[in-house]
């Protein structure tokens, strides 16, 4: 990419507006008329609704409307994804209520403050019964059962044939349970919608949601309009990571109001509210095994995956599938035997978080693969490289179902020791083990990789000259803070050579794109990126004949200088047109001139939908498959062994996306991500108490690190591109979450692991270190490996998650 735009640093053209007149979220629409709504939800995790007396906020200052199940009258749908028909759940409460904060009426009104106060006098009268607030203890023997139709409170099950035995030949046997601990999502946008009636007896509904189209055809489902009379906006996004991504039951009920009063219906939960009815994610519990012969080699994994849906069973019980799946990790195991079962309890439903499914696969695998190299004596780098797939062995067929497109993973984890000078920091840790220093040094290792693009591969994509020689970009996908808008124009500029700052941008509008897969699963370069850079060169290609046409010349003869934007006649560059020349020009070219539609084009006709008429292109690009991005971390700290306090001191990143558009802009994401990761290592995890009350539900009770907590990130990247589409590139969004939490997490048992220490839980917390030394110094460390809970036994085998969830799972 020589002498071209792409792979340089380009400074985001996004970040002007944003840090001037700022952006316009959701909160911020003010349609005349606004009514705000409300919700009343439950303070009990399980119960019986026995009944709802309104009449108190029916008649409160500025009250508008006080609705329950039976007078909004929408009837129980499943959201994002159907897991089975009786998961079915009423946007409000009836009969039970199954998790704190479940909304069992709404107030509106025509102030905020109104409707809150107002909120609190509706009397709910509840029959509390027994409830399970964790996966573990709604499997048990005897625990109720929170819906009648699943006494067991199974929500899904995948188990592998009885006959493979990936232990078998493995001279030892490496054992541990693992908790990948519940999270939340945290954006700084809370999640909210509003809905605008318009003139034409349509409904406008301005979303904070990653996916824009499929969130219009989820709720159009749910209220049984046709999709057309809804027309679908998201606005500025105040951060997603998964948790945005589809239809949340409050939406129904805000569209549902608005159209039942004709006037605009806001919603925007408050950050406690927020934090107990946005979806929750991770929420595993992993008993896993890895068959290790004397020599280093494995011989298989075996793991038994518990894993929490919440209360409803919804795109959060699809996750396991995808740790499953992307179970086989970067090494070549003969075998994999990977059973799971999801559990429902009486908690927030679970959904996606950054990476979504894939960080839990890469923490099981790395725990195992350094657990058995403190077992085994032999170096955790010198095991790894023992297990890799070749990168001959590409395209590479896993034992779970995916292919492999393209991968060197002893590339980046060689480059990521090589950064963080791995010797040195042996050498140092060996000495200060021997001193006997309190503070002892810990470096852990983590090799990943993870799929990208997976489900969902396909994605619209137009762009079009303006008068002025400037060009605006039309895409599916939907930014939330990762910098489309200067990506895309980067492609389109290095194609045309139009200035990005000349290039326009419209995402997010269902009426203004007619179709798009949204942002999720770290989907959005390689294939937005694709659609838009082959819309280009179908533009381009119009432009030529067009200039050819001007310049009285064949169109082999048109070249494009892209360091000018302009077009002229090999050979005579005195000749020429640019862009504005063409777009003035092209309405008066000759029909038939500018070559054949493309097949986006002639289904749009065919539709009757309308045709940009000037100088422009617009198609769908499908890669087909997935991609496979991959790396190697490598984090440094120092346990304080006296009072089990972690200074973290250094992480280097290694990522492969494949070909690289923006460095500036990777950076970016690879800082994001391993932030992330890094504090569900050490600080984040959502709790409830036994009885289902949440007690992490504001930002004092539910610990969040800030940028003072880490220290500056050291991140780099191979690129090994993907042969799926003509970018060759993969997915960065997700990458660094999954590599950076089992590197720190290896690194903090690796500085006690002198004391025998094998394993500890994440969070982290000093607390827990402290009391794992404790225990060490005293004799007493329990076994990292626990039996499976006994339902594993019972399960039949063979049952599959069902297709269409996963696949939305695997976009996310």
């Amino acid at each position: 990419m020589a002498g071209s735009i792409l792979g340089n640093e380009v400074r985001r053209t996004e970040d002007p507006e944003l840090l001037t007149v700022g952006g316009r979220y959701v909160y911020d629409h003010d349609a005349d008329g606004m009514c705000h709504a409300v919700f009343v939800r439950s303070p009990v995790a399980h119960g019986r609704i026995e009944g709802i007396d309104t009449s108190a906020a029916a008649s409160a200052p500025g009250v508008i409307a006080v609705l329950t199940a039976d007078s909004l009258g929408v009837a129980p749908h499943h959201g994002f994804v159907k897991v089975a028909d009786e998961f079915a759940r009423a946007p409000l409460a009836t009969g039970k209520v199954r998790f704190v904060g479940e909304a069992v009426a709404v107030v509106v009104a025509e102030t905020l403050p109104q409707a809150t106060d107002a909120a609190e006098l509706v009397e709910v009268d509840y029959t509390p019964l027994s409830a399970s607030s964790d996966a573990e203890t709604a499997l048990a023997p005897g625990a109720a059962a929170i819906f009648d139709e699943r006494p067991n409170n199974v929500a899904t099950e995948i188990t592998d044939p009885p006959g493979i035995d990936p232990l078998a030949g493995a001279d030892r046997i490496v054992r541990g349970r693992y908790v990948n601990q519940k999270i939340a999502a945290v954006p700084l946008e809370p999640n909210s919608c509003a809905a605008v009636p318009t003139d034409d007896g349509r409904m406008t509904v301005y979303c904070a949601t990653q996916m824009p189209h499929l969130t219009k055809m989820q709720l159009a489902g749910a209220l049984g309009w046709e999709p057309p009379r809804l027309r679908v906006i998201a606005p500025h996004v105040g951060g997603g990571f998964g948790a945005k991504a589809g239809l949340y039951h409050e939406h129904t009920v805000v569209a549902a109001l608005a159209d039942r009063l004709d006037r605009p219906v806001t919603w925007t939960p408050g950050r406690s509210e927020d934090m107990t009815t946005l979806a929750h994610s991770r929420a595993q519990v992993q008993y896993a095994e890895l068959g290790v012969r004397d020599d280093g080699t494995f011989t298989g994994l075996r793991v038994r995956l518990v894993g929490d849906t919440g209360a409803y069973p919804n795109i959060g019980t699809m996750l396991p599938a995808g740790t499953k799946r992307m179970s086989n990790g970067t090494y070549a195991f003969p075998a994999i035997r990977f059973d799971v079962v999801t559990a429902v309890t009486n908690t927030t439903p679970t959904g996606a978080y950054r990476g979504a499914g894939r960080p839990e696969a890469a923490a099981l695998l790395e725990r195992l693969v350094d657990q058995a190299a403190l077992e085994t004596g032999i170096d955790p780098i010198e095991l790894r490289m023992r297990n890799f797939i070749s990168p001959d062995a590409f395209p590479f067929d896993t034992l779970t179902g995916v292919q492999y497109d393209s991968g060197d993973y002893a590339l980046a984890l060689r480059r990521a020791l090589e950064l963080a000078g791995y010797d040195e920091l042996r050498a140092e840790q060996a000495a200060r083990r021997e001193r006997g220093d309190v503070r002892q040094l810990g470096i852990g290792i983590a090799s990943f990789v993870e799929i990208t693009a997976g489900g969902l591969t396909s994605e619209f994509a137009a762009v079009r000259i303006e008068s002025d020689g400037g060009a605006t970009i039309r895409v599916g996908t939907s930014a939330h803070g990762q910098g489309h808008h200067t990506t895309f124009a980067q492609i389109v500029s290095a194609r045309t050579g139009i200035d990005v700052e000349r290039i326009g941008f419209v995402q997010s509008d269902t009426d203004l794109v007619p179709r798009g897969g949204g942002t999720g699963g770290s989907r959005s370069v390689q294939v937005g990126g694709s659609a838009v850079s082959n819309a280009t060169d179908v533009l381009v290609e119009r432009a030529q004949r067009l200039a050819a046409h001007l310049l009285e010349a064949s169109v082999a003869d048109i070249v494009l200088d892209t360091a000018e934007g302009k077009f002229s006649v090999a050979g005579v560059p005195a000749r020429s047109v640019n862009w504005t020349d063409l777009a003035a020009a092209v309405t008066q070219a000759p029909g038939g001139l500018l070559g054949d539609p493309t097949d986006a084009e002639t289904t749009a006709v065919k539709r009757g939908e309308p045709i940009d008429p000037g100088l422009a292109a617009q198609l769908d690009f499908d890669q087909g498959e997935a991609s496979f991005p991959f790396g190697a971390h490598v984090a440094v700290v120092e346990v304080d062994t006296d009072t089990g306090e972690i200074h973290y001191l250094r992480h280097i990143a290694v990522d492969d996306a494949g070909t690289v558009i923006n460095p500036l802009l990777l950076a970016g994401q690879q800082h994001g991500g391993i932030a992330q990761g890094a504090a569900q290592t050490l600080y984040e995890e959502v709790v409830f108490d036994e009885d289902g009350n949440p007690q992490t539900g504001t930002m004092l009770t539910y610990l969040f690190p800030s940028a003072a907590e880490f220290p500056s990130f050291e991140v780099h990247s191979t690129q090994t591109p993907s042969p799926l589409n003509p970018l060759g590139a993969k997915g960065i969004g997700e990458a660094s979450t999954i590599g950076s939490t089992p590197a720190l997490q290896n690194a903090v048992i690796d500085a006690v692991a002198y004391l025998g220490v094998r394993h500890i839980d994440m969070p982290m917390s000093p607390q827990r270190v402290w009391e794992t030394i404790a225990a060490a110094r005293a004799g007493t460390l329990p076994d990292p490996w626990q039996e499976p809970p006994a339902i594993f036994a019972a399960l039949a085998a063979g049952t599959e998650v069902d297709a269409e969830g996963l696949a939305a799972a695997e976009s996310i």
